[in-house]
C-alpha cells in the first residue's frame, strides 16, 4: 500500500488529498495481475499521478484467500494490485502502457520465474471505458506483430483482497531480498528482451 513520495510523507499526511479528490470524483481505480505483485507495485509507485497502490488477491472465488492458499492455486485468484490514480495527472491508457511494458504478456500461466495460474498476466477492468481501451491497447499490440502472441485477458473486476501487511511495499521494506528475487527471476532480462528499443 504505497503512497507516493512525491507527494510527500505517510498515509496519514495523503489521507485528506485522497478524501478531498473523492469527493470531487477525481481518483479512479485500476486493478492489474502480471505476476509476482511486489514487482507490479514497484512499477506503478513510479507513476506520477498513481495515488496508492495496493497488492492482492482478485479473480477467484474463495472470499479473504490468504499468500499460502493462493501459493497453492487453491482460489482460482492472480496476484493482483489495486491502483489509485488521478485521471487529470495520468491516464489509464498511460497505466495500461506501464502495465504491458512491466510484464510477459507471451506466456500462459506464468510470468518469469513463477509459474501457476495465479500468476497470469489479466486486466480487470471496472467500467465500460477501461474495457474498451484495454481491448484497444491490446489489439494494436496484435497488430504491431511484436510478439508471436498476446496471452494477456480482460476480465471484469470483482472483490479485490488486500494482501497481507509484509506483502505490501515489499519491495521498498526488503530491498536487498527484493533486489535478489528480481535478479534470480531475470525479470529486467525478460523486459529488456521482449521490449528492447520498441517504441514505449
Amino acid at each position: 500500500m504505497k503512497t507516493k513520495t512525491w507527494l510527500g510523507g505517510s498515509l496519514l499526511l495523503l489521507a485528506p488529498l485522497l478524501a478531498t479528490a473523492a469527493l470531487s470524483g477525481k481518483t479512479q481505480v485500476a486493478t492489474f495481475a502480471g505476476g509476482c505483485f511486489w514487482s507490479m507495485e514497484k512499477a506503478f509507485d513510479a507513476v506520477p499521478g498513481v495515488l496508492t497502490t495496493t497488492s492482492g488477491y482478485t479473480g477467484g472465488k474463495e472470499p479473504n484467500p490468504t499468500y499460502e492458499q493462493v501459493s497453492y492455486g487453491e482460489t482460482g485468484h492472480a496476484e493482483s494490485v489495486e491502483v489509485t490514480f488521478d485521471p487529470s495527472k495520468v491516464s489509464y491508457a498511460q497505466l495500461l502502457n506501464v502495465y504491458f511494458h512491466n510484464i510477459d504478456p507471451t506466456t500462459v500461466d506464468r510470468a518469469f520465474c513463477d509459474s501457476g495460474h495465479q500468476y497470469r498476466s489479466v486486466i480487470f477492468t471496472h467500467d465500460a471505458s477501461q474495457l474498451r481501451q484495454a481491448q484497444a491497447y491490446k489489439k494494436s499490440l496484435e497488430a504491431s506483430h511484436i510478439f508471436p502472441q498476446i496471452v494477456t485477458t480482460i476480465e471484469p473486476a470483482g472483490p479485490f483482497y488486500a494482501a497481507e501487511e509484509y506483502h505490501q511495499d515489499y519491495h521498498d521494506k526488503n530491498p536487498t531480498a527484493y533486489a535478489a528475487y528480481r535478479v534470480g527471476c531475470r525479470r529486467d532480462a525478460r523486459l529488456a528482451y521482449l521490449w528492447g528499443n520498441k517504441d514505449k
